[in-house]
């Protein structure tokens, strides 16, 4: 028998009876639709942040600064956030974050519907929404453990994903549409809506609060104590910083310049853009049937796909090839994703899940301006192509470095 947060007694995850799949759920359900609705306006997002930035006369740096604004509170709230995820309770934590950007976009729609937008009131409301993603990214990783058994956990995190993907597939093309046909306000403001909505939806998930035994910053300690402990937890987190950095300096940066060049400009990366997505998609439906014994051997060894459309982009390959590379890319690292995620929450206690997960993403959000910063210095003196190999080979060889640790091929599935 366990002890729950009210201090009555349950019987435990694997031996309480647990519906065949976890939409059987109403709790599980509620999640997964309180995400694809924020998932809908998200998609739409970026693209209207961009020409909002250029409706206020800024260009390529203020949207740089603006970016940057929304990424650095990110970074330094994580922490913060991770400790109280493992305080408080997980489910108020996602309602009030998911409020607090609601407000943000909503303020961002506003100005710029008005004409008062200015690349200093953008990167405010971006600050904003930073610190909210701060706040509900380590909660959102220990909220399914309070929702399904063990057993279910790798299902779980797939069918989350499945919607958010499918999104991505569809929401960009819908986000272009309504911002040439009525700007970037009205998307703005359905993005700020569909947090209110999913703050509401969240705010009937009523999820118990973790026993708190000490303080924010003994907790804090103790966290740190406890992810350094855990060989495969940073060895995983260093690698896939290094990874990261490599893709997105690759993909997101050097990809659109490589396809101007070299191809048919913005017609090819959309295509390459849009297979991606779908691969996406697909390797949430590979999780849903396939459930690997090492977990994490296996996130490892898929992240290496995304070395294949950098490789792809590199040779020079003809478009078909470069499609199949980035169809293949966006399968394994979703099956990547899944099955970290699963390994995660299986092999850390569940009142330790907040700050372990805000220790691993400070890692991979530093890789965003450690990559981009990387590609500005070494662009004017090496060829793309040039470039794209290289990151192609720290790929691969993060990837290879990564399974060189014991640790990694002790965490198999539990149950």
């Amino acid at each position: 028998m366990t002890e729950t947060a009210t201090g009555q007694e349950s019987p435990p995850p694997q031996e309480a009876a647990s519906p065949r799949s976890p939409l059987h759920t109403p709790a599980f359900r509620r999640f997964v639709l309180a995400q694809l609705v924020s998932a809908t306006g998200s998609a739409m997002a970026p693209l209207a942040l961009a020409y909002a930035v250029i409706g206020a006369g800024g260009g390529a740096g203020a949207l740089g600064l603006v970016l940057a604004t929304n990424t650095v509170p990110t970074v330094a709230f994580l922490l913060v956030g991770g400790v109280l995820a493992d305080r408080l309770s997980r489910s108020r934590l996602l309602f009030l974050g998911n409020l607090l950007a609601a407000a943000a976009q909503g303020a961002l729609a506003l100005v710029v519907a008005t004409g008062h937008a200015s690349t200093g009131s953008i990167a405010a409301c971006g600050f904003v929404s930073g610190v909210a993603v701060a706040f509900t990214t380590p909660a959102a990783q220990g909220v399914v453990t309070q929702l399904v058994a063990p057993h279910q956990l790798q299902q779980a995190n797939a069918l989350l994903r499945l919607p958010t993907n499918a999104v991505k597939v569809v929401g960009p093309v819908i986000g272009g549409l309504v911002v040439a046909a009525s700007g970037p306000a009205w998307a703005l403001g359905f993005d700020a809506l569909t947090f209110a909505v999913a703050a509401l939806l969240l705010l009937g998930l009523r999820l118990g609060a973790p026993v708190a035994k000490g303080g924010a910053l003994a907790d804090l300690r103790e966290g740190w104590s406890g992810f350094w402990s855990r060989t495969w937890l940073w060895t995983y987190t260093a690698a896939g910083t290094v990874l990261v950095a490599a893709w997105l300096a690759g993909y997101q940066l050097l990809g659109p310049v490589v396809t101007e060049q070299e191809y048919a400009g913005a017609r090819t990366w959309g295509l390459i853009q849009g297979a991606f997505s779908l691969g996406l998609l697909a390797g949430t439906v590979v999780c849903l049937r396939w459930r690997p014994e090492r977990l994490l051997v296996v996130a490892v060894t898929a992240s290496s796909g995304l070395a294949l459309p950098l490789a792809g982009l590199a040779l020079g390959l003809p478009l078909p090839w470069l499609l199949l590379s980035a169809v293949l890319a966006g399968i394994t690292l979703d099956v990547a994703g899944v099955t970290w995620v699963t390994a995660f929450q299986q092999h850390v206690p569940e009142g330790e899940l907040g700050r372990m997960s805000s220790f691993n993403q400070v890692g991979e959000r530093l890789a965003i301006p450690l990559g981009y910063l990387v590609v500005a210095l070494v662009s004017p003196v090496f060829a793309d192509r040039s470039v794209l190999a290289v990151c192609t080979g720290i790929i691969v060889a993060a990837t290879l470095l990564n399974l060189c640790v014991r640790d990694i091929h002790r965490i198999r599935r539990v149950g």
